[in-house]
């Protein structure tokens, strides 16, 4: 490693450049001349007024071989210097005692870079380390530099096809290997296939493909150092604009694959030079345990890759999943991540949250759990036969989404579909107890249906919750964007509340509309008023969870100060409690310059219309003020960069139940880390320019190969 002063001219005087060995040189070369500020000062009069003349950097931007020196306080020839060669007169100031006269500086450079002495000493200094002149004027070597490059440029290409293809295969989550591979297969698998289809388009690649000997690069173990290489490139990106963001969070949930492989999903999420939120994949974590121990120990051996030591300041968020080792006040992930990143705060998936809130609405009312049991039995009934869902499509036109009670929009997607068909799934399981094509227990179970719809109880919950889904369903859905902040978290969830209240209070209506007379007689139905107090006490469930589970904890209030529908309440209650608290979570923060700009920006009619941190951070940067609401842009990104969700998580998970089941063959994890980032990631590689060759430099550079892909 080479020291700060080896270039400086003292030591190059003291230790002429000669004398050194060829590493000493090199990098003596590499680092090109030391030029430091120089304390210059000349006094001269000019027309009977004194002025005094001083030195500028300006002076090395146009000069770039010009050396200074802290001791002698005097300006040298850098090329003149290391080869000792300089004529004599005025000449040898640049090598000996420098030049100081600043008043006729311009001039001596000018004169001094026409010499004959630099223009040599300059040739050396370039062509020092590089192939002598007279080999490179030879014209055999000239002719084999040639033909070595062309194979380069061809065999890149060739490569470049290659990687193009596993890249596909990537991103839509397709095997790259099939059963049989060999070239009289006729199902040689997905990736030769496509390979084959580009050759016919690629001269080039056909002829590689019928001629090669050396590499041909379709082989198994190519397509593992291509993957390797590709996976290397995505994350070094990451990292990078990683590093280059102010604030970093990270999102960790972890699931068994179908190998039964317990493994953990890392994802980060920071704003990038564009000022873009990005939540980006980073790892599939095996892990031998899944104790927080073992859990923490993992996401820390990844952090210390992604955060430098002297930047643990800036992990501000840490989301999980919800589970009890994770969230562990004492002994949890949690705890051990924030040990150690002190600004790691712990936030809870707002998703998940929502599906435990319609979970306890639903589970813990006998009468809406008895709803939900039969209107699943709808799509059980019509799934298990595929001539009743000929009947199904026939009269209703509309198949029967399966309920889940993980994913709270297929209950959705059910319930407005029988409310929407019910007339018609009526009229359906009639004619499937009347065409007599049917076996009796079809029959029978058609019968059992048809007087389920007629039910009003039925129908009173099946309207009930026509009418609260959709609220859940818009609700979810901004749960799951992206670049969802807490301030719009607030806002959605205050608007859910406001609908489900709404709901609540129409309650007597809906259990009028729903009191007509009762066709079945089979099931005890209930009364208006038990109808109206059951309807009460779903809302009631629903509302106090949800105030409940999405309750902010104290560093979260801070969004508040920044919801646009509070400024003009802020501007005349300035909300200072909020603002310790928020000071107090996040201690990079001036108290006093933001409260400062946060009284500026309540008072400015026009920041109102934002309706969100990410709509006001992106109104500061658009228009240069983050200099000016330095403080508040602060807290903007903390706000932004904090996730609410683990819903990339979430997605994460889902293709590598994917990649697995596609795959179904033996693989090394990174290989499966390498296919799910081509996945999860092809924005990232898309928007690369030269994501291709900087996996062929990797490629190239694992090992000595026989096929050239490194220009000279």
């Amino acid at each position: 490693m080479a020291t700060a002063n080896e270039n400086s001219v003292v030591s190059l005087r003291s230790n002429p450049f000669s004398r050194r060995s060829v590493e000493e040189k090199k990098r003596i070369k590499e680092l090109g001349p030391e030029q430091p500020d120089k304390q210059i000062q000349q006094q001269a009069s000019d027309r009977g007024r004194s002025y005094t003349r001083g030195f500028s950097r300006l002076c090395y931007t146009k000069h770039s071989w010009l050396a200074g020196c802290g001791v002698s306080n005097a300006l040298y020839c850098f090329p003149c210097l290391l080869f000792q060669s300089v004529g004599s007169g005025t000449e040898a100031l640049w090598t000996t005692t420098g030049v100081r006269d600043l008043k006729h500086l311009s001039e001596k450079c000018k004169r001094h870079e026409s010499s004959r002495s630099h223009l040599d000493n300059s040739m050396k200094l370039q062509f020092f380390g590089r192939v002598s002149i007279a080999e490179q004027l030879d014209e055999g070597y000239r002719v084999g530099i040639r033909r070595h490059n062309e194979e380069v440029t061809k065999n890149r290409h060739i490569l470049s096809r290659i990687i193009d293809c596993v890249k596909f295969c990537g991103a839509f989550e397709l095997a790259l290997r099939g059963h049989d591979e060999s070239e009289s297969s006729v199902n040689p698998g997905i990736f030769r296939g496509l390979v084959d289809f580009v050759a016919s388009l690629d001269g080039a690649l056909k002829e590689h493909l019928e001629t090669a000997t050396v590499f041909k690069g379709t082989s198994k173990t190519v397509q593992n150092e291509l993957l390797d290489c590709m996976l290397s490139v995505a994350r070094e990106q990451i990292i990078k604009e990683a590093q280059k963001s102010v604030f970093v969070s990270i999102q960790a949930d972890e699931t068994t694959d179908i190998s039964t492989q317990t493994q953990l999903v890392l994802v980060l999420r920071y704003i990038d030079d564009k000022h873009s939120v990005q939540e980006s994949f980073f790892d599939f974590i095996p892990l031998q345990s899944s104790t927080s121990e073992s859990i923490a120990t993992a996401l820390k051996e990844r952090l210390a890759a992604i955060i430098p030591e002297d930047q643990k300041s800036k992990l501000i968020c840490q989301a999980y999943d919800g589970a009890s080792v994770m969230r562990g006040a004492n002994a949890g992930v949690q705890r051990k991540i924030k040990d150690e990143y002190p600004n790691a705060h712990y936030i809870h998936c707002y998703a998940h949250q929502l599906n435990l809130i319609m979970q306890q609405a639903t589970s813990h009312i006998s009468k809406v759990r008895i709803f939900f049991s039969d209107l699943g039995g709808f799509a059980s009934f019509f799934s298990r036969s595929p001539k009743r869902t000929a009947v199904l499509a026939k009269m209703v036109a509309h198949r029967l989404p399966t309920s889940s009670n993980v994913r709270w929009n297929f209950h959705s997607r059910a319930v407005n579909t029988v409310f929407e068909h019910r007339q018609d799934l009526i009229q359906c399981f009639e004619n499937i107890r009347d065409s007599g094509d049917f076996d009796p227990k079809t029959m029978r179970e058609a019968g059992g249906m048809a007087m389920l719809l007629e039910h009003q109880d039925f129908k009173f919950f099946l309207e009930l919750f026509h009418h609260i889904m959709p609220h859940v369903d818009l609700l979810y859905a901004k749960l799951q964007k992206k670049n969802i902040d807490a301030v719009h978290i607030k806002g959605s969830i205050q608007q859910f509340e406001q609908d489900i209240q709404i709901i609540r209070n129409s309650r007597h209506s809906m259990g009028e509309q729903s009191s007509g007379s009762l066709t079945s007689k089979r099931r005890r139905v209930l009364s208006s008023e038990d109808r109206q107090n059951v309807a009460e006490e779903i809302c009631n469930t629903i509302l106090g969870h949800t105030r409940e589970r999405f309750s902010f904890t104290d560093h979260l209030v801070c969004a508040t100060l920044l919801q646009g529908d509070r400024f003009e309440d802020h501007q005349g209650a300035f909300p200072e409690e909020t603002l310790q608290n928020t000071l107090k979570a996040y201690k990079m923060l001036n108290g006093s310059k933001l409260k400062t700009e946060l009284s500026l920006i309540y008072s400015k009619v026009e920041f109102r219309a934002c309706c969100g941190a990410v709509d006001l951070f992106q109104l500061f940067m658009e228009n240069n003020l983050e200099d000016v609401f330095s403080e508040t842009v602060t807290l903007l990104k903390i706000l932004i960069t904090t996730p609410m969700t683990t819903a990339e998580a979430e997605r994460c998970f889902s293709t590598l139940k994917r990649v697995k089941t596609f795959l179904r063959n033996t693989m090394t994890q990174e290989r499966l880390n390498a296919l799910a980032m081509l996945s999860m990631e092809k924005r990232l590689v898309c928007e690369m320019t030269d994501f291709n060759q900087k996996v062929i430099e990797k490629f190239a550079g694992l090992k000595e190969r026989r096929a050239k892909f490194m220009f000279k």
